[in-house]
């Protein structure tokens, strides 16, 4: 891939981009690579047994949209939209495996250029696979994707004051709070106040070694 200045405004050309069954991200445990509809049994076991543990922190889908969990095309679009997303650099989905199998997501959501060279990571897990480390270890693999590959300069997650576990992704790795967004985002109905936490190129130098010694090596 390309590299580019994180001061510049230039992206990777598509051309040039990774077909999605070409990028993996590997960590320690982890892998990571687009989801596509070969996944669709896999990935909607895990979510429909943890619709209560993940539903409520995520935007409410509309009634009139298909569930991709229920259903095989709305899923195959939605890995359509996504890679569409990843080669146009809008943003870079991951499914997250460990041993094969899928058991959540890190997303890198909202890229944008410019001046401002930034971009947003979501995440979620298998409640069953919850504190274990899955999630810290795929947060710094897409952390140094998108500073190391992409070329960003800054990262931001951003979370609801009461979601503990994914609090504690960012207590683990120790990345800074900024302070609280009210009435940030809608979450299953509700405009709920975020917590934004962020981490730029510079604190990524400066802690590189650190973190991947810690989560990838």
């Amino acid at each position: 891939m390309t590299s580019i200045p994180r001061s510049g405004f230039s992206v990777t050309p598509p051309s040039e981009r990774p077909a999605t069954g070409a990028l993996r991200l590997y960590g320690r445990r982890v892998v990571l690579r687009p989801l596509g509809p070969p996944d669709f049994s896999a990935w909607s076991a895990v979510r429909l047994r943890n619709e209560e543990w993940l539903l409520k922190w995520e935007p409410k889908r509309l009634p009139i949209t298909p569930d991709p969990a229920r259903d095989r095309p709305a899923f195959s679009t939605r890995c359509h939209a996504r890679d569409r997303e990843r080669l146009h650099g809008q943003s870079y989905a991951f499914g997250l495996l460990v041993d094969g199998g899928v058991v959540g997501e890190v997303n890198l959501n909202n890229v944008n250029r410019g001046p401002l060279q930034s971009a947003t990571i979501g995440y979620w897990i298998d409640e069953q696979q919850a504190g274990r480390g899955y999630v810290p270890e795929g947060v710094v693999v897409v952390a140094r994707y998108a500073f190391e590959e992409l070329r960003l300069h800054r990262l931001e997650i951003c979370i609801v004051p009461r979601n503990a576990p994914s609090r504690r992704v960012m207590d683990k790795l120790q990345i800074r709070e900024e302070g609280t967004a009210l009435r940030f985002l809608e979450i299953n109905g509700t405009w709920e106040d975020h917590i934004r936490f962020g981490i730029t190129s510079e604190e990524w130098d400066e802690r590189r070694d650190e973190l991947t010694s810690t989560w990838i090596l």
